[in-house]
């Protein structure tokens, strides 16, 4: 194998839980919740959803659910469907909502997976070709160059940029072609075995991994060091 794809959230990086995703938020923001009411609140932000990267919806609003299955093709779409969630749930202010979404776009609200450095870095100096596909609604290079692992990667290949989402098969051959790779000498790693297992249809080998929180999680990349030899 020359070259390895990865997924971004619950593969390379976890977001936040959702009640340390709403108690960020309310931390800049001039509006405060009784400690009982943040509990209910990101109770109920958790089962619709609303944060982008933790659990799915339990349940889809006729306005979400319009956009759902495309949201990671624009910024537009992605903020729109996200906020739509979280609206189902009563906050002090309207202004929430979208500082909600914008808090799950900082460095602060994801944290690598234990073994992601380590393996970058060992791929680095194998000579591996390395690019991160997502299907997402912002640029999350940021994350990389805050967390200090922008410098192991080769090429992103980001949904939104491209108007198309895993699985389908042009992502994957944009990042096969940004690394110089033959798909056949690819590995694609990735937690959804919908989304992430599209690249076998360009002949990629898929490895998925589990997406559990980052404690959970120690060392389910390191198998992938074994697959590019």
């Amino acid at each position: 194998m020359t070259a390895v794809l990865f997924d971004f959230s619950g593969t390379l990086f976890r977001v936040e839980s959702t009640e340390s995703w709403l108690r960020g938020t309310l931390a800049g923001a001039p509006w405060d919740l009784p400690e009982a009411e943040l509990l209910e609140a990101a109770w109920a932000l958790e089962v619709m959803g609303a944060l982008p990267g933790g659990a799915p919806p339990s349940w889809l609003p006729e306005e979400v659910a319009s956009v759902w299955g495309v949201r990671d093709t624009s910024e537009e779409l992605h903020r729109a469907a996200y906020t739509g969630l979280s609206r189902q749930v009563r906050l002090p202010d309207d202004r929430l909502h979208d500082l909600l979404y914008d808090r799950h776009m900082t460095p602060a609200a994801w944290a690598p997976y234990p073994d992601a450095g380590d393996v970058l870095r060992t791929l680095r100096e194998r000579g591996v070709g390395v690019a991160v596909v997502s299907n997402i609604g912002w640029d999350l290079r940021p994350v990389f160059r805050a967390h200090g692992l922008d410098p192991y990667i080769d090429a992103y290949v980001l949904s939104f940029e491209h108007g198309v989402q895993k699985p389908d098969r042009r992502l994957f051959t944009v990042a096969c072609e940004a690394l110089g790779a033959d798909p056949r000498d690819v590995v694609m790693v990735g937690d959804s075995r919908r989304a992430d297992g599209g690249a076998a249809a360009l002949g990629c080998t898929v490895h998925f991994v589990d997406h559990l929180p980052a404690t959970e999680r120690p060392d389910a990349l390191l198998p992938v060091l074994d697959l590019v030899g």
